[in-house]
């Protein structure tokens, strides 16, 4: 059994993070990925994520400024299955390989362009590092949010409770005002997801049409993947049960430093379960303190923060009396969400990561043995064992000629012939029963590829579905609601597996197995059956174990880099996270495949991946020896405006800009610009290296200097003497849905929803050239579409009603949610009950 992707050749014109990332994962699952590097070599190689993100690829080293090996690539070219590029918008064409001519010379190629902003629009031109896109789209404003929370910010609502005074230090963040730089590369690794999903999608349409493709993501889409739950905009944000305190900046987070010095995560913070548990000497976790049995747990109401205010110095102190490892051996026990917050090299060397292979070991050429993010989703069909580390620079060169000149006058392969598809998933019916994001927002993605997705909801599902956190998951998706446990409900169950293609969830997979819904009991209804199921963790022990972004944030080491760890600073749980929405689009990858795969052969499977394994994506710049030492890297300072002089924030007379020093140059460009010629000229200061070591001296003359003029008079000065720079821009998320840039390319999304009203979100991350993605409508209403979908399955309108009695929950606008008794009611002895 061959990796997915088996005789899929790449070509990989990319540097920086995103596109290595996504063509990485492209050959860990079975491609042949030639990365063609400059003379020198690509001139982001020193990175150390770049050991990780180069493995299983071959390099070599061409001029394509030469006719030779411009030659030589083009031969390559009209071979390839699938090329990757994230050169400035422009530059292909002016080398003379861009989509149009190579397209013509193989039209089933798939052209992957990673740019920083897209193309023709106001901010294509600028800069492509990832810290300026945060910059100038806002997000380093968005890494813990806004006072008044992001809902009550996006409609210009001031806080409602600015009275109360909150201690800095129950807060996550540094304790100052402005905006923080974290260490992940959130726009790249955004941007990753998003190519990574839409090269995937372009294979599968490739198999039905015969033809490939220009698809087309960007940094700034990256970012707005990062931003899809803090970047809604509703027009009525007071009904009932949408609005809460949780991505807002002055509510605590449930981080808490234990008695070994180390810190715990417990999300969502359970007063119950921490005061309970630490009442005597010893932690005692063995009465049922579970956070579903809690009337008193912490609901998520804008005014749940007054509440919080009075537990959050009871629980410091009560986390406090114990050590991290005991808390999480009662969390364990308890059923509580609580992981310990440790530096990824410390994830690297877990031996459960290890075991299950989402950590993996390489002999790298020159670092020798590798602990490094290992297989991050799987094929039951198509295991993909990842055996080959990063190459040397130009390793394969004399191959790759060899290679080419054996392409040469040959053909390139025609296209087959095909339909037409008016997205790249036209046609698919995918069935989604998970829960909260993580499941959620995977087949979100496919609705927006183009797949009918059927929410199978359950009865009590109102309650979660009217939070807007829950509608940047759940937008262009049908629903119906069934009671499972009644046999009426689950024989409609049955008979939607029949007509699906895709059954995606994130339920414990020993639930699945008790209501027999698991993948051998719906295989055997139907056999060309893709199944996806996705965890919290990786499997063993910790696999049945509640798990979210933030625990998978913790154990990845996620929150230990962001929040600036390393150097005395606490947790940071980012409101950009790429955990829960990293694992649905890695869900969403590993569907996309097994549909390529079951068109060539007809063959369904299973598939899995987790939050954690996103998470650990999420820190693949990170390696480590076997014995858990790192290496030197850039971390961020504790008051995290970024990595010393080189990458950071400063504060200005008014406002904050970001500058970016990549290379010499820019450090002499960046001390004559602002009249610190001395310091280019001083000794202590004269290479990166001494600048990083004597930062202590260096970095208070600099923050002195930039605190003379504001953001907007250094951004016109540094940027007219070519020094890489943005504004921090505070503002941008409140421009942004009235972009008509951004709008006519359906990046951002507007439609009404009848409780919400108009309702603005984060529209499509990738752009296809022959088969675009689609936003098929506004999040669902539980039982939307409860008596359609059970009338196309055949049933009469006499047969509609009688479920809707007690075991289906159906919603019109007209009538509202028809009646039904409470999944908690008490019960006559014939009821049925559908319990959680």
């Amino acid at each position: 059994m061959a990796g997915v992707l088996e005789g899929v050749r790449v070509l990989d014109l990319s540097w920086g993070i995103a596109g290595p990332m996504a063509t990485m994962l492209l050959a860990d699952h079975g491609a042949q990925v030639t990365k063609i590097e400059p003379p020198g070599g690509d001139p982001f190689r020193s990175q150390l994520g770049y050991r990780v993100w180069q493995r299983g690829k071959r390099s070599a080293e061409l001029n394509l400024k030469k006719a030779e090996d411009l030659k030589t690539f083009l031969d390559l070219a009209a071979h390839a299955d699938v090329l990757v590029e994230s050169f400035a918008p422009g530059t292909t064409a002016r080398l003379g390989i861009d989509y149009a001519r190579l397209s013509a010379q193989n039209p089933r190629l798939i052209y992957c362009s990673i740019t920083a902003y897209g193309r023709d629009n106001p901010h294509s031109g600028r800069p492509g590092y990832d810290a300026l896109v945060a910059a100038r789209a806002g997000l380093h404003w968005e890494q813990r949010g806004w006072p008044e929370g992001a809902i009550n910010h996006m409609s210009g609502v001031e806080d409602p409770f600015a009275e109360v005074e909150i201690p800095l230090e129950w807060l996550q963040g540094a304790p100052r005002p402005g905006p923080l730089f974290p260490a992940s590369y959130w726009p790249s690794l955004g941007a990753f997801f998003a190519a990574s999903t839409a090269i995937s999608a372009a294979l599968r349409a490739r198999e039905v049409t015969g033809r490939g493709q220009w698809v087309e993501t960007s940094l700034l889409q990256g970012a707005f993947a990062c931003a899809s739950g803090v970047w809604q905009k509703a027009e009525r944000i007071d009904v009932p049960m949408f609005n809460s305190w949780i991505l807002g900046s002055r509510s605590p987070k449930g981080h808490f430093e234990c008695a070994d010095g180390r810190w715990i995560h417990n999300w969502v913070p359970n007063p119950r379960f921490l005061l309970t548990a630490s009442a005597g000497e010893k932690l005692d976790a063995t009465p049922d303190l579970k956070a579903r049995n809690d009337p008193d747990r912490f609901g998520t109401g804008p005014e749940e923060v007054l509440v919080m205010m009075h537990y959050q110095p009871l629980l410091a102190e009560a986390v406090h009396k114990f050590p991290a490892r005991e808390w999480v051996e009662a969390a364990a026990v308890g059923g509580m969400t609580i992981q310990d917050v440790r530096p990824p090299e410390e994830a690297l060397t877990d031996p459960l990561f290890l075991k299950d292979g989402c950590v993996t070991e390489l002999k790298d050429p020159e670092l020798g043995p590798l602990r490094q993010v290992g297989v991050t989703y799987r094929l039951s069909a198509n295991p993909s064992p990842i055996t080959r580390p990063a190459a040397r620079r130009g390793e394969h060169t004399a191959e790759v000629k060899r290679e080419a000149a054996s392409l040469a006058g040959r053909p390139a392969p025609a296209p087959a012939a095909g339909r037409k598809l008016g997205a790249p998933l036209e046609g698919i019916t995918v069935l989604d029963l998970g829960l909260a994001i993580a499941g959620p927002y995977g087949t979100q993605i496919l609705s927006d590829l183009g797949a009918t997705v059927i929410k199978v909801n359950a009865l009590y599902d109102t309650y979660w579905h009217s939070n807007h956190i829950a509608y940047m998951a759940n937008r262009g998706k049908r629903s119906i609601a069934l009671d499972l446990k009644d046999p009426r409900a689950m024989k409609v169950l049955r008979q939607l597996v029949e007509k699906a293609d895709v059954v995606q969830h994130n339920m414990r997979y020993d639930a699945a197995q008790r209501l027999k819904i698991d993948y051998e009991s719906l295989k055997a209804i139907n056999p060309k059956l893709i199944y996806c199921h996705t965890r919290g963790f990786e499997t063993g022990p910790r696999e049945g174990l509640p798990g979210n972004d933030q625990t998978g944030a913790c154990l990845a080491g996620v929150q230990w880099e962001d929040g600036g760890m390393s150097g005395g600073g606490k947790p940071l749980w980012s409101f950009n996270s790429l955990g829960d929405t990293g694992n649905g689009f890695l869900s969403a990858i590993a569907i996309l495949q097994a549909l390529y795969h079951r068109e060539r052969t007809g063959e369904g499977q299973f598939c899995d991946t987790s939050i954690v394994n996103a998470q650990l994506l999420n820190t693949s710049y990170v390696v480590a020896r076997p014995d858990g030492s790192g290496f030197e890297r850039p971390r961020t300072d504790k008051r995290q405006v970024g990595h010393g002089v080189v990458s950071r924030l400063y504060e200005t007379r008014e406002g904050w800009l970001c500058v970016v020093l990549p290379a010499q140059e820019h450090w002499d460009r960046f001390c004559i610009a602002t009249g610190l010629e001395s310091l280019a000229a001083d000794e202590r200061f004269a290479t990166a290296a001494l600048r990083a070591s004597n930062g202590a001296v260096l970095e208070p003359l600099v923050e002195a200097r930039m605190r003379e003029r504001t953001a907007a008079e250094w951004f016109k000065v540094l940027d007219a003497a070519q020094v890489p720079c943005e504004v921090s821009d505070p503002k941008f998320s409140l421009r942004l849905h009235e972009d008509p840039e951004f709008r006519r390319r359906n990046w951002v999304a507007a439609y009404e929803h009848p409780f919400v009203g108009k309702l603005n979100q984060i529209g499509l991350l990738f752009d296809f050239s022959a088969t675009p993605g689609r936003i098929q409508g506004p999040p669902l209403i539980v039982g939307q579409h409860s008596r359609e979908i059970l009338a196309e399955l055949g049933y009469s309108a006499a047969e509609i009603e009688e479920l809707c009695k007690d075991c289906v929950l159906a919603w019109s606008l007209k009538e509202g949610h028809r009646k039904v008794r409470s999944p908690w009611q008490p019960q006559a002895p014939a009821a049925t009950e559908n319990k959680t």
